[in-house]
C-alpha cells in the first residue's frame, strides 16, 4: 500500500494542490450534484422558503439543476466556457466598462506569472481570464489560498476551475517549508513544463485599505524550486525565468467596500476582529453580484533578470502595478472629502453624475466607518503619489 501509494505521488507530485484535469472532470461533477452542503447552500440562497419547509425536495431540485447545468461538460475547457456566460452577463449587468491594456504587447503562445494587485477574492482573478478569453488566449491557473477552502464542494469548484491550492495553515516550519518547495516547483513547472500561465495575489489577502503592496516572501516562495536545484543562482535568473508580469486592476467602486471599513475600524477600535463562518464565501458572492463601476486592467511588462533580491523584484512590481493602476473619479472624490492633498485631485475627471453617485454612495455607510471607507479610496491616489510610507 505504501508502495502504491509512493509510486502514485511521484509520477503526480502535486495531486494535492493543482487543478483538476479533464480526466477527473466527470467524478467530480457527479461528487458535487450530490454534496448535501453544496445543496443547502443553493437552495438557501435560491429556494428560501422551499428549503426551509421541504429540504428533501429543494435539495433534489438543486441536484437536478446541477446536473443540467453541467450536461455535456467533459473537460475543464467545457466547464470555463459556462463560467464565461455568467462573466459576460456580471459584466453587462455590474459593471458600466470594462477595459484592458498592455495584453497585445505579451507573446500569445508564452506562459506568463501574472502577479496582481488583491482587491476581490475571486473577481481580480475572473477579470484577468476573462480578458484572456476575449483575446482568444488560454486561460490562467490561479493560486488560491487554503484558508478559503473550508468546505469540499469549494475545494472541488475552484479546482474545477483551474486554481491550485496555495497553503496557508500547515503547521510547523518545517511542514510550512515542505509545502511551499513542494508549491514552488508547481509554479515553475506549470510555467516551463506545461507552458500555461498563473496568476497570484502580490501578497496574502486583500488590500483592504487600498494601500498595493508586494510582500518579498512571496517572491522568496516562487524561486524555491530553482534554487534548491541550482545552489548560487541569483534571484534575478530565477524570477527571469518565470516571466513574472505585473498586473494592476482598478474598480471605480468595490462591493465589499462597507464589510473591508467594518473590518479596518474593529481593528482600529479593538484590535482584533473575528471572521464569521461563512464570510469569505459572502465576499466572494458580494463581488461578484455587487456594482462595480468602471473596471480597467493593465498588464506590466515581464521583469528582467537584473534584479538581485526579493526586496528588488517587489519594488520593481510595486512600480508596475502603481504606474498601471487607473484612478476614477471615485478615488479623487474620496481624498476631496478627507480634506487632505487637494494638489493630488484631478478636477478635470470629474463630472456632476459622478459626484452625485459618490455621495449617494457615501450617505449608506454608517457614520462610524466613513473614514476608513473613505481612505480604501483615497489611498491608491496618495500611494501612486508617493505619499505612503513603505
Amino acid at each position: 500500500m505504501t508502495d502504491q501509494h509512493s509510486d502514485a505521488s511521484s509520477a503526480d507530485p502535486w495531486a494535492e494542490i493543482r487543478p483538476y484535469r479533464d480526466e477527473e472532470v466527470a467524478d467530480v461533477l457527479a461528487r458535487l450534484a450530490q454534496d448535501p452542503e453544496l445543496l443547502s447552500a443553493l437552495t438557501r440562497f435560491r429556494l428560501p422558503r422551499l428549503s426551509r419547509f421541504m429540504p428533501r425536495l429543494s435539495s433534489t431540485l438543486a441536484s437536478l439543476a446541477i446536473r443540467r447545468e453541467v450536461r455535456g461538460v467533459t473537460s475543464v475547457y467545457d466547464f470555463q466556457m459556462r463560467i464565461a456566460s455568467y462573466m459576460e452577463r456580471m459584466i453587462r449587468t455590474t459593471t458600466d466598462d470594462f477595459q484592458v491594456k498592455g495584453l497585445d504587447a505579451l507573446d500569445a503562445e508564452t506562459a506568463y506569472l501574472f502577479i496582481g494587485n488583491h482587491r476581490d477574492i475571486s473577481l481580480d482573478p475572473a477579470f484577468v481570464n476573462y480578458s484572456l478569453y476575449l483575446a482568444g488566449r488560454d486561460t490562467v491557473r490561479i493560486a488560491i489560498g487554503d484558508n478559503l477552502l473550508k468546505k469540499p464542494y469549494v475545494t472541488d469548484l475552484m479546482r474545477l476551475n483551474k486554481s491550485f491550492i496555495v497553503p496557508r495553515s500547515a503547521r510547523g516550519k518545517r511542514a510550512m517549508l515542505a509545502a511551499y518547495q513542494k508549491l514552488s516547483s508547481y509554479i515553475r513547472h506549470s510555467l516551463n513544463g506545461d507552458n500555461h500561465s498563473i496568476w497570484m495575489a502580490q501578497r496574502e489577502g486583500r488590500a483592504k485599505d487600498g494601500i498595493d503592496r508586494t510582500d518579498p516572501a512571496i517572491i522568496k516562495m516562487m524561486t524555491m524550486a530553482r534554487r534548491a536545484e541550482q545552489r548560487g543562482v541569483g534571484i534575478g535568473e530565477a524570477i527571469a525565468e518565470l516571466r513574472l508580469v505585473p498586473v494592476s486592476i482598478s474598480y471605480e467602486y468595490d462591493p465589499c467596500d462597507v464589510q473591508k471599513a467594518r473590518e479596518l475600524h474593529a481593528l482600529h477600535t479593538s484590535g482584533n476582529y473575528e471572521k464569521e463562518q461563512f464570510e469569505d464565501i459572502q465576499s466572494i458572492v458580494a463581488g461578484i453580484t455587487g456594482h462595480k463601476g468602471r473596471v480597467q486592467l493593465t498588464f506590466g511588462t515581464p521583469l528582467a533578470a537584473d534584479l538581485d533580491s526579493p526586496e528588488a523584484v517587489a519594488v520593481e512590481i510595486d512600480r508596475q502595478v502603481l504606474a498601471g493602476y487607473h484612478l476614477f473619479p471615485s478615488h479623487y472624490l474620496a481624498l476631496e472629502a478627507l480634506g487632505d492633498a487637494p494638489e493630488l485631485i484631478d478636477h478635470a475627471s470629474i463630472s456632476d453624475a459622478d459626484r452625485a453617485r459618490f455621495q449617494a454612495r457615501l450617505q449608506q455607510v454608517p457614520a462610524e466607518l466613513r473614514p476608513w471607507w473613505l481612505a480604501q479610496y483615497a489611498n491608491p491616489v496618495r500611494n501612486k503619489a508617493g505619499r505612503i510610507e513603505s
